[in-house]
């Protein structure tokens, strides 16, 4: 069953929030993210993202990177930009973007659930980014990033934050410069957080619905730390990490699309044939962007056409939780038969668009540094509950959800 524990957080001062609160590292590109350090000297991203404070030539990864975020967690905590809660409590974060509110419990998780299977994943991570989140962790001594996670819906958990969210006041409430509201209630009476933490103990699974870099980066972390000390008892910080848990009744998942810089070799006559020979292929009436309205079918973005192309009920009605995935049967038959994209976690040649930026980054990936597109229809909650469920694994960057957690919000430090 799921563990749930309170913690002490290390948050931003309130007049401090609005400006701290930034968007997660692996979102924005270096240059994107050295604007915004540029413009917002109390922007976490000087913590996420440490080598905008560096020469442009530094590699992100060096260790300078490292040792200059945990300076400037540092001076935050120096400058009381962030200070650290004097209990420990469990926090309720709400998000509301075009309307629509995402609401969840941010407390600490067990690395333990990580290692068992209770929180279960849907997709692997790719070496480079879980080596570079591990450094993080281990440099700043926190987990800085918030993970979220999701989990079927619990009458009493809904109660009590409906409680809190109708009965008191908020310690955060703002409105980042995206447009999305951000409101933070505190739950630090002892009988509620005892109620939350019994009735987490009932739920048999958590799901990892964003973070799976930051998820695996604490555990390993936490391994290292025992391994350092034999005798840990397993009440140590560093055995746990923070998660925004939000119901899946809650969570919207975009689109998460595909750029490719070349054909494999083919002509755009011989790649059009080939795609063909297995799904229907056609041009796009009017050449107007093409964004799928439902399961099975797929936009695609070459040489200045947009196409659409169908699979069919031949491969969307499968019986298997991740062959049926409009993202593995566009991996299995176009990027990887046609394309020669076998592994697109450490394959170059591929790169991945979130939804949030729109079919219009697509195109203009494609006129600027790629040779063709693919929009893609979101996956489904519920796909990624199944092949959790069945200890399967997606293909990569399958999912994208929004809104996204803000960073900089909650830290949980390991000593």
């Amino acid at each position: 069953m799921a563990i749930i524990k309170p913690f002490r957080a290390v948050r931003p001062a309130k007049n401090y929030v609005d400006m701290v609160a930034e968007l997660p590292y692996d979102v924005m590109n270096r240059e994107e993210a050295k604007k915004m350090g540029e413009e917002n000297k109390y922007s976490f991203i000087h913590i996420d993202r440490a080598e905008v404070d560096l020469d442009d030539n530094v590699d992100e990864h060096d260790e300078a990177v490292y040792l200059k975020a945990k300076e400037n967690l540092d001076k935050f905590k120096d400058e009381k930009i962030l200070i650290k809660e004097k209990q420990e409590c469990i926090y309720i974060y709400r998000e509301i973007m075009d309307g629509r509110a995402q609401t969840g419990l941010v407390a600490c998780v067990s690395v333990d659930d990580n290692i068992n299977g209770v929180i279960k994943i849907h997709e692997y991570t790719k070496p480079d980014k879980e080596l570079d989140r591990t450094n993080h962790i281990k440099y700043c001594n926190a987990n800085t990033g918030t993970i979220l996670l999701t989990y079927k819906n619990r009458e009493k958990v809904d109660e009590i934050i409906d409680y809190y969210v109708k009965n008191e006041l908020p310690i955060y409430d703002f409105i980042s410069d995206d447009g999305v509201f951000h409101t933070v209630w505190r739950i630090d009476r002892k009988e509620d957080l005892k109620e939350l933490v019994d009735e987490f103990d009932k739920i048999p699974h958590l799901y990892i619905a964003d973070g799976h870099h930051r998820s695996a980066s604490a555990v390993n972390v936490a391994k290292e730390k025992r391994d350092a000390n034999p005798n840990y008892t397993g009440d140590e910080e560093f055995n746990y990490y923070i998660a925004m848990i939000a119901p899946e009744n809650d969570l919207e998942v975009m689109d998460y699309n595909r750029v490719v810089k070349d054909l494999n070799g083919n002509t755009k006559e011989e790649f059009l044939d080939k795609i063909a020979q297995k799904f229907d292929v056609e041009k796009v009436k009017g050449n107007t962007p093409y964004k799928p309205q439902k399961k099975g079918d797929v936009g695609m973005f070459l040489d200045g056409d947009w196409y659409r192309i169908e699979f069919g009920k031949r491969y969307t009605k499968v019986r298997d939780e991740v062959k049926s995935l409009d993202i593995s049967i566009l991996q299995d038959n176009i990027l990887d038969n046609i394309l020669g994209i076998k592994d697109p976690r450490r394959d170059k040649r591929i790169d991945f668009v979130g939804g949030i930026r729109g079919i219009g980054e697509l195109e203009r990936r494609v006129n600027n540094d790629m040779k063709v597109a693919f929009a893609m229809y979101p996956t489904g909650i519920e796909e990624l509950i199944a092949v959790a469920d069945a200890n399967k694994i997606m293909p990569a960057k399958s999912t994208w959800f929004e809104p996204k957690v803000r960073c900089g919000l909650f830290l949980h430090e390991l000593d």
